[in-house]
């Protein structure tokens, strides 16, 4: 049984009561006057500095599915898993500069606003609704239990202690509203690189050990040297791993939708910019961007340093899983296991700091979807400014309850975590990007198109999943739109890649949208465009050289590790 140390817990308690301190005097200088402020609630609005909201949108977004679920893919594919966090960073960039803007100019504040803004409340309703379903049974459920499976496999906790654990510390952060979470979010952040940080140098140094060596850079250039085949960030149709990362799809193709739906149409993301003015806004995305570039050394590096130990004889034992079979997902686990006393505790706390800012950041983005899109608007309109806060923090606890008892159940481990996420996400991102693109810029969209889009997205990515298994599969497979891939019972399946899948559903939906506005239009149907200025789209010259500095090292990246 892996055990923590009282050391390691001293540790972890500071973490603790200067992560709560810091919140509960936030809470008392900026949100107490104001507690009955909905709009201060749900989004701090014009108190988030740009640092904050920088840090903010790092922790909202790095949890256990980064360091457990990206880890184990960097212990399975390698390096290539990066490519989720470095096309993120130009993604922040594209958003920065032509989504946020429309938001701000708008006025808009939840996602269902825009869409009721844009279209009409049928859509708006229907995609809360499902946003809720979505955040709760998938998103919140998967943080919650993966992050439980980690603290367990360090601390020897039981998981149902960890996950109540969790939620709790969670919640105590989610009921001081959005300003507590951003300005604590910063320490969170802090913790997780500086433990993420510690953690991968003593990984890298263990690696360094295998050769009679010792530090970061020793182990790298070995880690190189071992497994060069871990380091290559495009691979070929023969590759195992393509399915996941099929080809250059990583750069021209699916991995756009993912990270531009992610990061520029989700309120879980958006709505820590969304409270701000542009600058200000637009100087947090851009150093959120920064910090992405970092992330890799964090979340993949130490799956790469445990493929290597385990390649070379070590942790044997600790790799597998309950079923006797290597699980990848236990790289992260596994090696903070072998960390020493008191820096086990620091980067236990960098990944509690990781899953607790994201459980803190998703609920209560379902509180502010619920509150202010359904239960203002359908439920009690006439809701004073206190009650919808106090809506607000039930819908925090209610949440939290409904992640805690139904986790368990969803078996998330058996999938690997980021493929549970991935998967099911990827259901309805292409349809919903779709509708978001177009009713950003092209005023003849209608809602009848936005409709399709919602549902037929949805049924089209069905379609696509299930395709192979009814066609030619001999065909698909040499016409490169199908792959041949192993099944857990051994057996073989064709499948399109999940990215490729994506960027079909996507092309077609867009097409499909356009067919069906061009024919509203015929009809006389009117659609509501929103107010853009292109100015609003120019930006300072600090950010436009912050946003080549980024493009130059991603080009960079991309050069040494093709």
């Amino acid at each position: 049984m892996n055990t923590l140390q009282l050391a390691d817990y001293l540790v972890f308690l500071v973490y603790f009561f200067i992560v709560a301190g810091y919140g509960y005097s936030v809470y008392r200088k900026k949100h107490l006057k104001s507690v009955s402020a909905s709009h201060d609630y749900f989004l701090a609005e014009g108190s988030l500095t740009w640092w904050a909201i920088g840090t903010s949108l790092i922790a909202s977004n790095i949890s256990s599915e980064q360091f457990i679920a990206m880890s184990g893919n960097g212990f399975k594919m390698g390096l290539a898993i990066a490519t989720y966090e470095w096309m993120a960073a130009l993604t922040l960039i594209i958003v920065a500069v032509f989504f946020i803007p429309v938001y701000l100019k708008n006025k808009i504040y939840t996602m269902p606003q825009f869409l009721s803004q844009r279209y009409n409340g049928n859509v708006a309703m229907i995609m809360a609704v499902f946003w809720l379903l979505l955040y709760v049974i998938v998103n919140l459920t998967s943080i919650l239990y993966l992050g439980a499976l980690a603290i367990n496999g360090i601390s020897g906790i039981q998981i149902d202690l960890c996950m109540y654990g969790l939620a709790f510390f969670a919640i105590v952060i989610a009921l001081g509203g959005m300003k507590v979470i951003g300005y604590t979010d910063v320490v969170q952040v802090v913790f997780l690189i500086f433990g993420g940080l510690v953690t991968t140098y003593l990984a890298l140094d263990k690696v360094a050990e295998l050769n009679g060596q010792h530090g970061m850079v020793q182990g790298f250039n070995y880690m190189l040297n071992q497994s060069g085949d871990h380091f290559h960030m495009i691979f070929k149709k023969e590759n195992a791993n393509f399915p996941s990362l099929p080809g250059l799809t990583v750069l021209f193709g699916g991995m756009w939708i993912v990270n531009l739906n992610y990061w520029g149409c989700n309120q879980y993301i958006t709505q820590r910019a969304l409270g701000a003015d542009l600058k200000t806004a637009r100087s947090g995305i851009l150093f959120a961007a920064f910090l992405k570039l970092l992330m890799p050394v964090i979340v993949v590096l130490p799956g790469i340093a445990a493929y290597v130990i385990y390649t070379k004889g070590g942790l044997q034992t600790e790799m597998l899983g309950a079923d006797g079979i290597i699980n990848p997902d236990r790289s992260y686990p596994v090696l903070l296991n072998l960390l020493p006393v008191g820096l086990k505790g620091l980067s236990f706390a960098a990944l509690t700091a990781a899953i607790v800012a994201s459980l803190a950041g998703k609920v209560n983005s379902i509180s502010t979807i619920f509150t202010l899109d359904i239960f203002k608007k359908k439920i009690d309109v006439n809701a004073s400014e206190k009650k919808m806060v106090q809506v607000g923090k039930i819908t925090v606890f209610a949440a939290m309850l409904i992640a805690v008892l139904i986790a368990p159940l969803l078996g998330i481990d058996k999938k690997g975590g980021f493929e549970f996420i991935q998967e099911y996400t990827g259901f309805v991102s292409p349809g919903i990007f779709a509708m978001f693109i177009l009713g950003f810029f092209w005023k003849k969209t209608s809602s009848n198109a936005a409709m399709f889009a919602t549902i037929g997205g949805f049924v089209l990515s069905v379609i696509f999943k299930f395709l192979p298994n009814f066609m030619n599969l001999e065909f698909l497979s040499s016409s490169g739109f199908a792959t041949l891939v192993e099944q857990k019972d051994k057996s073989k399946a064709y499948e399109i890649p999940f990215l490729d899948r994506m960027g079909f559903v996507f092309v077609i939906c867009v097409l499909l949208m356009i067919f069906i506005s061009l024919y509203d239009s015929k009809k006389g149907l009117r659609t509501k465009g929103l107010e853009i200025d292109t100015n609003m789209f120019k930006v300072s010259n600090g950010f436009a050289v912050g946003a080549m500095i980024i493009g130059g090292i991603l080009v960079a990246f991309y050069s040494i590790f093709w």
